[in-house]
């Protein structure tokens, strides 16, 4: 955990719990359904952890804002930035129920209460809105956009505007090229000094 206690070190008693529990956690539930690469689980705060919580060094979510995951996965990035902002409601979808059961039952297990599930794909929800989507390198940001800029509220509810915030790796010129959309980039890098960062962005579209 002191990988990214070096960056944030001011959570709750409960907040350090739930963090504590997750690398267990999720030991005990790949071994029964693969979320995370064999290889990586020991690096979970690094390459999975923290990695999720650069958005929440970007955008500072608050008790009104609510946030959907498109293609969540195992729960990343919604699960550690629903710890980070216990306020904040995430709903967090994706097509594969299997995954999804992982990430119900490492937020019972971790008494993680500000996130609903849905098995379903972000473009069939009908009648939500959200004031972000989020997303880890689940498909081109040209999908993503297409997929979540019906979900999305236009305004300002935090201190960046809403819209799209999804998290990527390598040359991104052409993928964003034919998402015929502008979006801010960071480099996640630029945020934490870790070697693994060196590639990965963030990218903001705003609704």
């Amino acid at each position: 955990m002191q990988v990214f206690t070096n960056y944030f070190s001011d959570f709750t008693p409960t907040q350090t719990q739930q963090f504590e529990m997750l690398l267990p956690l999720y030991k005990e539930w790949n071994e029964k359904i693969n979320v995370v690469s064999r290889k990586d689980i020991d690096e979970l705060y690094l390459h999975h952890v923290l990695h999720s919580l650069s958005i929440a060094a970007y955008a500072k979510f608050s008790k009104v804002t609510k946030v959907i995951d498109i293609g969540c996965g195992g729960g990343f990035p919604g699960i550690p930035l629903a710890i980070f902002y216990p306020e904040t409601e995430f709903h967090l979808v994706d097509s594969i129920g299997k995954k999804l059961k992982v990430v119900n039952e490492i937020c019972a297990a971790a008494n993680i209460k500000n996130i609903t599930t849905q098995h379903t794909r972000a473009e069939e929800i009908k009648n939500r809105k959200f004031d972000f989507a989020i997303s880890r390198a689940v498909a081109p940001l040209k999908d993503l956009w297409h997929w979540g800029k019906p979900l999305l509220n236009a305004g300002l509810k935090t201190n960046v505007p809403n819209g799209l915030i999804c998290l990527k790796g390598g040359d991104l010129h052409q993928e964003i090229s034919e998402s015929n959309t502008r979006p801010k980039m960071l480099s996640v890098y630029d945020i934490f000094d870790q070697e693994y960062f060196k590639e990965k962005y963030m990218l903001h579209v705003t609704r």
